[in-house]
């Protein structure tokens, strides 16, 4: 049977584009790559509570394709919860350095975005950007688990669109 090109009805061009897909392999592995984010579980204070509810059953982060992870070599996503202190913060830079790329960094909370009632502190970090590069802000004291999934969902957002453009978002 040959088929020339030229003989395909109007009818099944239309059928071939509702059921053939065009992608690049950038934008496949930015789809891949933002439905399975593996964040680091790094709560340091109040606001870890709310990121445990998160993959606990009732919100059920799992169905996102996020699976926390004990090792940021096993991780792409670090999500810092609760207050930063100079003491934790060359922790922080180093659990970051060790995590592979492409990686992203979520601000939970805030203490972890702005220092929170402790900013006036000595000892008190005024946003863990102060450390690391942030690319998703959740505001909150604490903010509730619907927030942290908002907050994943645009970290996801931003992971296609940047694939799909080429230009590196700064923060959300």
């Amino acid at each position: 049977m040959d088929m020339n090109l030229e003989a395909i009805t109007a009818q099944e061009r239309d059928e071939m584009h509702r059921n053939v897909f065009f992608i690049t392999l950038e934008q496949l592995k930015s789809w891949a790559r933002s439905n399975s984010l593996w964040p680091v579980q790094f709560g340091l204070a109040c606001c870890a509570i709310e990121m445990m509810g998160v993959g606990a059953s009732h919100y059920d982060l799992d169905r996102f394709g996020s699976i926390f992870r004990s090792s940021p070599r096993h991780s792409d996503c670090m999500i810092v919860s609760g207050t930063v202190t100079k003491k934790m913060a060359p922790i922080i830079r180093r659990l970051y350095d060790q995590m592979p790329e492409p990686k992203w960094v979520i601000a939970m909370g805030s203490c972890a975005t702005a220092g929170g009632p402790y900013f006036y502190s000595y000892s008190v970090v005024k946003g863990v950007d102060q450390v690391v590069p942030v690319d998703v802000y959740i505001p909150g004291c604490p903010p509730n688990p619907a927030a942290l999934i908002y907050g994943i969902n645009k970290l996801q957002e931003k992971i296609r669109y940047e694939a799909k453009t080429g230009k590196r978002v700064t923060n959300t």
